[in-house]
This record gives structure tokens, C-alpha cells and sequence, in this order.
């Protein structure tokens, strides 16, 4: 996990005080492309060009909306699409507290947010055969594909669950990590 054990669950805190763009409630006269991409990696580009700046990226991760089964940058003036490679953010890291079906899971995105798995915030696979791939939903509709990194360390607090598959505990829900066979 990360070296001070109680880092990212002290974001999460501060994270619950924050607000974000009421963007759920905008519908806005104008829409049109915006000529934005999120890799998979969760890299952010402008035409071709990877925004450099995390202040920027932060900035417009904030004004992002899904609907349906597109994304969307919003604003109370404009509604611009923005193409996804997978999902729009990475869970780039992983903090667990207490352990069995009371242990908690704090996940740390690329673009700053913090999010604790539970029944609102699930932990999911999603694919077939070595395009499995875990998720988090930190907001909205929007998920966080899971690092490599960051699901190692979940794998390692893996337990045989109700289910009888293995997967995590995380604020009393269980999170199976494998599909059923």
C-alpha cells in the first residue's frame, strides 16, 4: 500500500467535503465534438497532443458526464463529446484498512479523486478470456480501469467469498475479482 496508512482514507475525507459541477443537471443549447481523447492509460489529449498540464486535466475531469454510452465534457453553454478509449480514469492506487468482511478499500485515481469501494462505489471485471480487466465506478457512471499495480495488491487481500469466488471485502460488500465459470 502506500507509506503513510492513513493517506488516502484523509483524502477520502477531504474528497466527501468537496464539490463538483452540478454537470447532471446541465443541458445546455450547444454540442458538438470537442476533439478530446482519453487513452486507456487515462492519458488526455487535445487533437493529437497529450495534455501535459494535471491541473487541466483535473479541471475537465471534473466537467465530465456520461450519457448513455458516450462521454461528454459539459458546461451550462456547451455539451462537447469526448472519445474514451476504456474508461475515463485509472485507479492508480489502493489502501486497505481492517480486515474480513470489515476491511475498506480506498482507491486514488489519476485525476486526483478518492473513492471508497462499497455497494455505491463497486469493484467489477468486465471482458472474456485475457481481456479481463477490473473497474471501479468512482462517480456518475464513470469508472476507473484498475492498474496493474494497484489490482496486485488487491489479488493479495483475496479471499473465497459467499460466492465462492475469490475476489475482496470492502465496507461490508464483497467484490468477486473472477467471473463465475
Amino acid at each position: 500500500m502506500v507509506s503513510d496508512p492513513d493517506s488516502l482514507f484523509e483524502l477520502l475525507e477531504a474528497n466527501r467535503q468537496r464539490r463538483l459541477p452540478p454537470v447532471a443537471r446541465w443541458n445546455p443549447p450547444r454540442s458538438g465534438p470537442s476533439g478530446m481523447r482519453i487513452a486507456a492509460d487515462g492519458t488526455w489529449f487535445y487533437r493529437g497532443s497529450a495534455i501535459r498540464r494535471p491541473e487541466m486535466v483535473r479541471l475537465f475531469s471534473t466537467v465530465l458526464r456520461r450519457d448513455d454510452d458516450r462521454y461528454v465534457l459539459v458546461t451550462p453553454v456547451e455539451c462537447l463529446s469526448i472519445e474514451v478509449d476504456d474508461a475515463p480514469f485509472v485507479a492508480v492506487d489502493v489502501e486497505s484498512r481492517g480486515s474480513g468482511a470489515e476491511q475498506r478499500l480506498a482507491f486514488l485515481t489519476n485525476v486526483g479523486d478518492v473513492v471508497e469501494a462499497n455497494a455505491e462505489h463497486p469493484i467489477a471485471v468486465r471482458g472474456e478470456g485475457l481481456r479481463v480487466r477490473p473497474y471501479v465506478v468512482v462517480r456518475d457512471h464513470l469508472d476507473a480501469l484498475i492498474a496493474r499495480a494497484a489490482y496486485y495488491r488487491l489479488a493479495e487481500l483475496g479471499c473465497l467469498g459467499p460466492s465462492g469466488l475469490i475476489g475482496v471485502w470492502s465496507a461490508g460488500t464483497f467484490f468477486a475479482l473472477e467471473h463465475a465459470a
